[in-house]
């Protein structure tokens, strides 16, 4: 299975190293910050998987930084799993309305900061999560990278692969040009919009054999979407 990136905004460098290493060494890469400023710096160059975010950081605090992630298009989807040393139920409830998916109060265990994080992430993308992803009979394995069309073997280029992904695990859903930059190629990226049209033209011209072209639908005007229906 591909693995998961992970942010960690977190000032107290003592604990933001104990939490990179014990991460580090479960298989997911991670990336810091030591505030909100460096976070959405962060933000720019790589979408993650997920955010543990501190509570209490200098200038503008953890609740700010998940209610501005949830506002954003483009990160709203990402869950955030809240760390402080606040544990009082109120509390509890303002992290949770901020639009964060967990919350783990201080000190924790590494075990247990590692149950909750696989938690969320399970809830977050439960077919990636669970391995194959099937839609309408189109099937992806991210951890072979390999997929099939009923009983025909599709080959698609890395990127291709990606935008694959994405679109299997939000199927329905419209996405503009601009938004599958950001998520498949990076918000910072220097690559222009006419580039998403080659790709999905690459992945449809490798859909074709198997007959699941058609699920990659284009919204005139709007953008692409996979549809769930055959």
């Amino acid at each position: 299975m591909a693995r998961k990136t992970i942010l960690i905004v977190e000032d107290e460098k003592p604990i933001r190293e104990m939490v990179t290493f014990a991460l580090g060494r479960a298989g997911y890469d991670l990336i810091e910050a030591s505030d909100v400023s460096e976070a959405f710096e962060q933000l720019s160059h790589k979408l993650p998987d997920l955010v543990l975010l501190d509570w209490m950081l200098p200038g503008a605090s953890g609740i700010e930084f998940a209610r501005r992630m949830k506002r954003d298009e483009i990160t709203r989807d990402v869950p955030i799993v809240m760390l402080t040393a606040r544990g009082e139920e109120e509390d509890k409830v303002s992290g949770l309305e901020a639009g964060a998916d967990d919350y783990i109060t201080k000190p924790f265990s590494p075990r247990e900061l590692m149950a909750r994080i696989k938690a969320v992430l399970r809830r977050a993308s439960p077919d990636s999560e669970g391995g194959v992803i099937e839609v309408a009979g189109l099937r992806l394995d991210p951890e072979s990278h390999r997929v099939t069309g009923g009983s025909v073997d599709i080959e698609v280029g890395p990127t291709e692969f990606r935008l694959l992904t994405f679109f299997m695990t939000h199927p329905e859903r419209v996405f503009s040009r601009t938004q599958l930059l950001d998520r498949i190629w990076g918000r910072n990226a220097y690559v222009e919009e006419r580039t998403v049209d080659v790709h999905i033209l690459r992945l449809r011209k490798a859909l074709v054999p198997s007959g699941f072209d058609a699920l990659i639908q284009t919204v005139r005007g709007v953008g692409y979407r996979l549809s769930s229906k055959a």
